[in-house]
């Protein structure tokens, strides 16, 4: 089945142009170094699937025209992952059925406390999010969502285990520093790989840009984009230094597949 991946933001937790920055990066004029917070949108059969809503995602939703979702799953549960969960709340007035929302316990368990006032059975707030919250029971379940298999891939995120997400060819892994070796049978035979690259030097919650090469040379998908990136990574001049398969990915960027 034909669909479509869409990058809503390919930034790191800070955004760029990251505050009080005046660096060459935060004062381009490529728009493609203009990184908001991370997320991603993956289309097929008239549906839309969210991997994250992050702090920007009322922008990025204005921006592609989002007028309906119909799943959302969630990686982990920091700040610039999920603080946008709130913006769906216009997007879950429109259908019939309440939207879901998929994460592991971990995830699940801070959800539902930042957003008590949507989950709490005694919330009296009238206009909270019609969304049901499912926890994904294992490490590397899948999900059917509307006739597509999205798969949790383990990874870590310094000592914080995180999940990546595996649909058809296609994988979505950001905030990784490791990809535990029982995950990568589980990235076999990619088209697609989106990848955490930070920044030049080591970090130690995510990857960066020799360790995400050697990963994806390890991994050998067909082609691959890095993501998460900060303000250290000229988007030109870091894309121009990559080898053809590799590139660096940007907001609005879409990228065909199969599911």
């Amino acid at each position: 089945m034909k669909a479509l991946l869409t990058i809503l933001g390919s930034g790191t937790s800070m955004g760029v142009p990251t505050l009080g920055c005046n660096c060459r990066v935060c004062t381009s004029t490529d728009p493609r170094d203009t990184r908001t917070r991370p997320s991603a949108m993956v289309e097929y059969a008239d549906r839309r699937i969210l991997i994250d809503t992050g702090p920007d995602f009322r922008a990025q939703a204005l921006r592609e025209g989002i007028d309906r979702v119909d799943a959302i799953l969630y990686t982990h549960a920091h700040a610039d992952h999920i603080l946008g969960l709130d913006d769906l709340r216009p997007l879950s007035f429109l259908g019939e059925q309440r939207m879901p929302l998929y994460a592991d316990d971990a995830t699940a368990t801070v959800l539902e406390r930042i957003f008590d006032y949507t989950f709490s059975a005694e919330s009296v707030y009238p206009n909270r999010a019609r969304v049901d919250l499912h926890r994904i029971p294992d490490a590397t379940s899948t999900v059917e969502i509307h006739g597509a298999a999205f798969q949790r891939i383990p990874l870590k995120h310094g000592r914080l285990d995180v999940a990546g997400y595996r649909f058809g060819n296609a994988a979505y892994l950001t905030d990784v520093s490791e990809i535990p070796a029982e995950s990568a049978p589980l990235l076999q035979g990619l088209d697609v790989l989106i990848l955490d690259a930070l920044r030049h030097t080591p970090h130690p919650s995510h990857s960066h840009l020799e360790n995400s090469i050697a990963l994806v040379n390890q991994l050998q998908p067909r082609r691959a984009w890095f993501t998460h990136m900060g303000h250290e990574l000229h988007h030109a001049d870091t894309d121009a230094a990559l080898p053809p398969h590799i590139r660096l990915a940007y907001d609005g960027l879409r990228i065909p597949f199969e599911i």
